[in-house]
C-alpha cells in the first residue's frame, strides 16, 4: 500500500471538539503541578506577565501550526508539516528533536513524580527509596506496554479525569482566599529574567504538536485545525493563570519556596490536610498518567527511527507473542530511569524546551515554505488571513529571544543529539549509494 492510499483509507473523524479536546488534554498535566513555585522564583508576583508573554508566543505559533496544518493532511504533526516542506534530512531532524523534547520531558516529570511522592511519604524521599520507587514504576509500565497495547490505552483513560478535577477544586475555591497585597507587583521585571522564565514555562504549553499527530484524521483540516488550536489555547491560559493567581494570592512570597509541591502547599493553607492529600494525589496521578502516555507513544519513536536505519537494528524487534516493539520500550524505560535519577525537574524540562523551540523554528520555516509553494489538501482552502505570514516571523523572532537567556549546557545537548542524526543519516545515504 502506498502511502497515499495509507493515508486516504483513515478515517476522517476528528472535529474542532474532538481535537480540542485531545489538545487540552496532552497541554494540562503535570507540569503546571510544579512550575507556579518555579514561575514566582524568577519573576515573582508579575508571574502573569511571563504566562501572558508565553501565551503570546504560543499563539503567533498557534497561526503558524495553522498554517501548516491546513496544507498538510499526513499523519505526524510538525515532523509531517517540515518533512513536506524540506524533504528528508530537514524532517529527521524535526524528528528527533521531537523524541529528545520527549525523552527529556518525561524523565523531568518523573523527576517531579518523586519529588511529590517523597512530599507526600517523607519515608520514600532518600535518594535510594526514590530510584528503586521509579524503577519499579517504569518497569511495571514497560511490562504492561510490551504486554499489549490495549492494557496501556485503558491505563491511559482511567487516569484522565484525576489531573483535571483536583486543578479545578483548588482554582474554585482557592480564589476565595486570595489576599490582593500578594498580587501587587513591586515593579517590572528584567527583559532577561522574563525571557529564563518563559524558557522554562514552555514546558507547560507543549503538547499541542503531540495531539496534532494523527492530523491524517482530521476533517475538514483547513477549518477544524485553527479553531481548534485556539480554543484550546483560550482555555488553557485561562485556566494556568487563574491557577498562578491561587497560589500566588494565597502563599505570596513562600510561593517560591514551596518547589517540591506549591499547589498543595496552597491548597493546604484553605482546604487543611484534606487539599493538601487531594493535590498531590492529583499530581502524583496527573505525572502517572503522563508516563503512561509517553510509556505507549515514545518507544514508538525509538522503533521508527530503528526501522529506518537510524538507530540500532535491536530496537525493531517485535515480541512474538504480544505483537509490540518490547525492545524499544525496554530501553526507553531504562533511559528515563537514568536521565531521572540523576537531574532535577527544572533543568530536564529547560532542556527539553529548548530542543522543542527548535523543533518550532522548523514548524515556522515550514509553514513559510508550504505557503510560498501554495501546498493543498486536495481541493480544500488552506487557512488564510491577512498578513498571516507574519506570523511564523514574528513567533520565531520571538523564540530566539527566549533561546537566547539558554546556556551553552543546554543547547548543547540538542547541538549534540542533532550533529549525532546528521552523521547517522550521512553514514545511512553513503551506505545506500553503494548497495546501489
Amino acid at each position: 500500500m502506498s502511502h497515499a492510499s495509507g493515508e486516504a483509507s483513515l478515517v476522517k473523524a476528528i472535529g474542532v471538539r474532538q481535537l480540542t479536546a485531545s489538545i487540552v488534554n496532552s497541554t494540562v498535566g503535570a507540569g503546571i503541578f510544579v512550575l507556579p513555585a518555579l514561575v514566582a522564583q524568577g519573576v515573582g508576583a508579575a508571574a502573569p506577565l511571563a504566562f501572558a508573554l508565553c501565551a503570546a508566543m504560543m499563539a503567533l505559533m498557534t497561526v503558524t501550526i495553522a498554517i501548516a496544518g491546513s496544507r498538510v493532511s499526513s499523519t505526524g504533526g510538525m515532523y509531517a508539516y517540515v518533512q513536506a516542506a524540506f524533504g528528508p534530512y530537514v524532517s529527521l531532524l524535526a524528528g528527533v528533536m521531537q523524541w529528545l523534547t520527549m525523552i527529556l520531558a518525561v524523565s523531568s516529570v518523573a523527576a517531579a513524580m518523586l519529588d511529590q511522592v517523597g512530599t507526600f511519604a517523607p519515608i520514600l524521599a532518600s535518594q535510594p527509596a526514590r530510584v528503586g520507587l521509579l524503577a519499579a514504576t517504569l518497569a511495571s509500565l514497560a511490562y504492561m506496554n510490551a504486554r499489549g497495547v490495549r492494557l496501556g490505552m485503558r491505563l491511559i483513560e482511567g487516569v484522565t479525569l484525576a489531573k483535571l478535577l483536583p486543578l479545578l477544586i483548588f482554582v474554585a475555591v482557592g480564589v476565595f482566599f486570595v489576599n490582593p497585597a500578594n498580587l501587587t507587583w513591586p515593579g517590572l521585571p528584567g527583559g532577561d529574567t522574563v525571557a529564563r522564565t518563559v524558557l522554562l514555562l514552555i514546558f507547560a504549553y507543549s503538547g499541542v504538536d503531540i495531539a496534532l499527530s494523527p492530523s491524517g484524521e482530521v476533517h475538514e483540516p483547513a477549518r477544524t485545525v485553527p479553531r481548534a488550536v485556539f480554543l484550546a489555547l483560550a482555555i488553557i491560559t485561562a485556566l494556568y493563570i487563574a491557577i498562578q493567581i491561587v497560589a500566588q494570592g494565597v502563599l505570596g512570597p513562600a510561593l517560591s519556596q514551596e518547589t517540591a509541591a506549591p499547589l498543595a502547599s496552597a491548597a493546604g493553607q484553605f482546604l487543611g490536610q484534606a487539599g493538601v492529600t487531594l493535590l498531590l494525589l492529583g499530581a502524583v496521578c496527573s505525572m502517572f498518567g503522563f508516563l503512561c502516555g509517553d510509556m505507549l507513544s515514545t518507544p514508538r519513536s525509538w522503533y521508527a527511527l530503528a526501522r529506518d536505519g537510524f538507530l540500532p537494528g535491536p530496537l525493531t524487534r517485535i515480541h512474538p507473542i504480544s505483537r509490540t516493539p518490547s525492545v524499544a520500550i525496554w530501553t526507553h524505560a531504562m533511559l528515563v530511569l537514568v536521565l531521572a535519577s540523576t537531574n532535577t525537574f527544572e533543568g530536564l524540562a529547560i532542556i527539553a524546551n529548548v530542543a522543542l523551540l527548535g523543533l518550532y523554528l522548523l514548524c515556522c520555516a515550514a509553514a513559510l515554505q508550504l505557503t510560498r509553494r501554495d501546498t493543498r489538501v486536495e481541493a480544500s482552502t488552506p487557512f488564510a488571513m491577512r498578513g498571516a505570514t507574519v506570523f511564523p516571523l514574528a513567533a520565531a523572532a520571538l523564540m530566539l529571544w527566549v533561546l537566547s537567556t539558554a546556556t551553552l549546557r543546554e543547547i548543547a545537548v540538542t547541538a549534540l543529539v542533532l550533529g549525532v542524526a546528521t552523521l547517522v543519516y550521512v553514514v545511512q545515504k553513503q551506505r545506500q549509494s553503494i548497495e546501489r
